[in-house]
């Protein structure tokens, strides 16, 4: 599947899920600085290998679909804290252009692209002190790339709620809380830190900047922002990403609804809305129901796709979508006879970096690449056809890879004019 498009009727409120694309686009625009071009830096890791973890309260549905996800048994019993040590699984994400790009070639191996996504144990009020484990399941949290904040929206007394009462707006508060708690204990921490290394004597250009830097994230925690939506210069988000706040992480917001909602058509609510667009604007919210997407997975393909015409199908290919935006990951293809595969890199990298996720030494010894688009190839039929419209060109080191590209590149690791 293509990333769905932005009309997605109720199952998505706030602003579209898709609209995350444009600001990714938007964050990563260049800006001209005496002559040069520089991208403006992101937070988070500058690698490809990157993951997202499912937070949330205890007995919210995290592990049910964490299952659904990998399609893997990890414990999902209700009581508090049954996920203590996070598990991991590796998620297809589903792609027409891979699809197709297998079926032109018929190639003898075929590797789709994947999302690794972590189940972490619930948070509870006061994890941030280390209730409930809390200082464990935290550093859980610092150790992915993006979350899936999963809220509770369905009824049910045989799942206890750990709050004693349902209320969807008051736990997304509560998880927030508290990871601007622990985000604001470790900026002051660290100031601490930067303080006493200067002591008496008047602070460099540089450490100006970064107590300047640790003060800003403080003052933007206790005015209840997140860091991820403060005004930061590039130089500043380079010196902050040491500390992998949890608040600088992006986030998609799964709201579990019941079955029986889910059926009638039911999203998120106007209500869990109105709290993301007033304290994480902009962010993803997508409503879902674990329960039927657990009987939806045992149904014959026949029934799917009756109930996918009816607008009543499975929400799990929208939700690996909106992780894999979130993470600002983007598709390019290789393929040949003997393999199709589909990779991941973040939006922005140029064809050494694209050449290194295939293997290191193939952005070491960079020569140039082949390339033309998934678009042109659609267009013209075949790669043939691509190469007679002049639409395959050669790209050196400072080409942008685009979504969708079809790349061949030569190195000379191990000899000359090799080619992948």
């Amino acid at each position: 599947l293509l990333p769905p498009s932005p009309s997605q009727g109720p199952r998505s409120t706030a602003r579209s899920i898709w609209n995350t694309e444009k600001e990714v686009e938007q964050a990563n625009t260049m800006s001209k600085k005496k002559g040069k071009v520089e991208e403006k830096v992101l937070f988070g890791k500058p690698k490809n290998n990157v993951t997202i973890g499912l937070v949330g309260l205890p007995n919210v549905g995290k592990s049910s679909t964490f299952n659904l996800l990998g399609k893997l048994q990890v414990p999902a019993e209700n009581y508090p804290f049954c996920t203590i040590d996070p598990s991991v699984t590796s998620v297809v994400v589903p792609d027409e252009r891979f699809d197709h790009l297998v079926e032109l070639w018929k190639p003898k191996n075929e590797i789709q692209a994947v999302l690794a996504v972590t189940d972490i144990a619930g948070l509870v009020k006061g994890a941030a002190e280390g209730k409930g484990l809390g200082n464990e399941f935290l550093s859980n949290i610092a150790a992915v790339d993006a979350i899936y904040h999963v809220v509770r929206k369905f009824p049910g007394k045989k799942v206890e709620h750990v709050e004693g009462d349902l209320d969807p707006t008051r736990d997304l508060s509560i998880i927030r809380t508290e990871l601007q708690k622990k985000d604001t204990e470790r900026a002051k921490g660290a100031l601490d830190a930067e303080q006493k290394k200067i002591r008496s004597r008047k602070p460099n250009k540089e450490e100006e900047m970064k107590l300047g830097a640790l003060q800003k994230v403080i003052d933007c925690l206790e005015a209840g922002q997140d860091v991820r939506f403060g005004e930061w210069l590039s130089k500043e988000v380079v010196y902050l990403n040491q500390f992998n706040f949890l608040t600088a992480k992006p986030v998609v917001y799964l709201v579990n609804i019941g079955k029986k909602a889910f059926k009638e058509g039911k999203g998120p609510g106007k209500k869990i809305a109105k709290w993301v667009e007033e304290n994480t604007p902009g962010e993803p919210i997508i409503g879902y129901s674990a329960k039927y997407e657990e009987a939806f997975a045992k149904l014959e393909p026949e029934k799917k796709a009756k109930l996918q015409k009816k607008g009543i199908g499975s929400v799990i290919p929208q939700i690996i979508w909106a992780g894999y935006r979130a993470l600002n990951l983007i598709h390019f293809f290789t393929t040949g006879k003997d393999e199709v595969r589909a990779w991941s890199i973040r939006k922005g990298k140029k064809a050494p970096q694209a050449a290194g996720v295939i293997h290191g030494d193939f952005e070491k010894h960079f020569i140039k690449a082949d390339c033309y688009n998934f678009e042109s190839l659609k267009e013209c039929g075949n790669e043939a056809a691509v190469k007679a419209a002049g639409k395959l060109r050669g790209q050196g080191k400072e080409y942008v890879v685009s979504d969708g590209d079809i790349m061949f590149f030569h190195h000379n690791a191990g000899g000359p004019g090799k080619k992948k």
